[in-house]
């Protein structure tokens, strides 16, 4: 694609699509109609007998649709007749294969905006071409692809979208990569290449959004769609696999860098407070975990600067009084050590005793436990699977091919308009979003355990909060909050009680 000639296209779209301003002689009615999308649907279809004339006449039903365009690719059955007893004009594909019949339905409509349907679907919400046309009218995108309530299907999730996010991580967050309903400009794919197989949709997706196109998504809601054979399944992956990897070539992203930087993306996302949320799907009790000196005897930091011999260096910037200064003083010297070594020393540090037995009574008892540090997310996440938690939330420390980069991300989770009016960052605004998340009102009991002064705005806000080893005299004149000796007294100011509960905290010292 010549990129000179497709800058020409943008600009004359952009000046073809803004509605002009109405006129004050313009009737309301006539003023609708105007700005109402005139949309082509095309249907590519081969034997579809079944179906074919309940889409066509679902597609000519919706006020968006001005023609349904049916390209047969030679079907032996009665496709062609039932498409056109339906109302559709049907015309012959120049080749065999549904990117083909694609093409040749663009260069057969008459409309601007084309709404690509597949000839199998059945259960289709009313509106859907209206759906997906309105955005393109509009001139909000340039691209729209549906997303549906059926879930992907296995070529989806286990080939596109992985290799989406390998290779394209910017377009995996589209619902449906490879299905066949969605709009564009009739400009923008007469731009662009159509695949002749089963890649054809991924590869358009991948086309217009490398060519600059702004491409979106809108719910269709639920459908019903003719399902394929293993053996077809099996040569759709790989055609898509081929797809994929051609774009990536193109684009220079088949390198061993881009690889690394995505992985080091990918490690990075699961740190976002959503991908916490998705984990929290019923739950109706929390128990939150500081790391450092609750679940760990030491401090993280002290313990990475004393294997990477930095302990003068830290205890020099453990007496910044800024916490933000500081936060970012410690990342910085750290800067060049493997992530390997992070990694070590999270799995050699030592636990308080009763850790795991304590998470797992509270598993037991119903509650979703979380690991919550100012820490590092790489840290924090071997903690939490070594104590068997749910989930852990931290900091992100970045890394450039498993090389500390020196740079902190701050957990935007500990960062809320509505939340703590003490701190800017603060361990009480994940509780906030978590609770948010699973509904105030839906939240049974929710309890946390922390050890110092970064902890007590979380100890004070959750219906229970304890002190194991406090550092900090705040935390004992919080009338709140209890201080406990060891991890399964915790168990005792569970809610209810599970059973062996009592059992378990006997012995176990209560200071209230």
């Amino acid at each position: 694609m010549n990129w000179s000639v497709f800058a020409g296209l943008r600009r004359w779209l952009n000046t073809r699509t803004k509605n002009p301003s109405p006129s004050p002689f313009e009737s309301e009615a006539a003023a609708r109609a105007r700005s109402a999308p005139r949309a082509t649907v095309v249907i590519p279809a081969l034997n579809e007998e079944r179906r074919i004339g309940e889409v066509v006449r679902y597609a000519r039903a919706d006020p968006a649709c001005a023609e349904v365009i049916v390209v047969d690719d030679s079907s032996l059955d009665e496709t062609v007749v039932r498409a056109r007893d339906a109302g559709a004009k049907v015309i012959t594909s120049t080749m065999l294969g549904k990117g083909a019949s694609m093409e040749d339905g663009i260069r057969a409509a008459a409309n601007e905006i084309i709404v690509y349907l597949d000839g199998d679907l059945a259960g289709l919400e009313p509106g859907i071409i209206t759906k997906l046309a309105e955005p393109i009218a509009t001139n909000q995108f340039d691209m729209v692809k549906a997303a549906f309530g059926r879930g992907g299907g296995r070529v989806t999730e286990l080939t596109a979208k992985p290799m989406l996010k390998m290779f394209f991580p910017e377009l995996s967050r589209f619902a449906q990569p490879l299905g066949g309903i969605m709009s564009a400009r009739k400009s923008l794919l007469s731009a662009l290449s159509f695949e002749s197989g089963y890649g054809v949709d991924i590869g358009l997706l991948i086309d217009a959004h490398t060519h600059g196109a702004r491409v979106g998504e809108v719910d269709i809601g639920s459908l019903e769609h003719e399902s394929q054979p293993l053996a077809n399944l099996a040569l759709m992956a790989q055609e898509i696999s081929r797809v994929v990897l051609d774009r990536a070539r193109h684009q220079s992203r088949l390198s061993v860098d881009h690889i690394l930087s995505v992985f080091e993306m990918e490690r990075q996302n699961q740190t976002d407070i959503d991908g916490v949320l998705t984990k929290l799907n019923g739950v109706r009790k929390l128990a939150l975990f500081d790391m450092d000196g609750t679940v760990t005897r030491q401090r993280f930091v002290v313990e990475l600067a004393k294997a990477t011999q930095r302990s003068d260096a830290l205890a020099e910037l453990l007496r910044i009084d800024d916490d933000t200064t500081r936060s970012d003083e410690i990342a910085a010297l750290f800067r060049f050590i493997p992530k390997a070594t992070f990694e070590h020393v999270a799995r050699t540090i030592e636990l308080r005793e009763d850790a795991v037995a304590t998470v797992n009574q509270l598993r037991r008892a119903g509650y979703s436990v979380g690991v919550i540090s100012d820490s590092y997310f790489v840290a924090t996440e071997i903690i939490r699977r070594r104590i068997f938690a749910n989930f852990a939330v931290a900091h992100t420390l970045e890394f450039d091919r498993d090389v500390c980069a020196g740079r902190l991300r701050l957990n935007r989770a500990f960062t809320r308009a509505d939340g703590c009016q003490k701190h800017a960052v603060c361990k009480s605004n994940v509780m906030r979003y978590l609770s948010a998340a699973v509904g105030s009102t839906q939240l049974e009991h929710t309890l946390a355990i922390g050890d110092n002064y970064n902890d007590l705005c979380l100890l004070q806000l959750v219906d229970r909060g304890l002190t194991i080893e406090p550092k900090h005299p705040a935390l004992l004149q919080s009338a709140n909050i209890f201080e406990i000796e060891s991890l399964n007294a915790a168990l005792a100011f569970i809610h209810p009680k599970a059973d062996g509960a009592t059992a378990a905290a006997d012995g176990a010292t209560i200071n209230s």
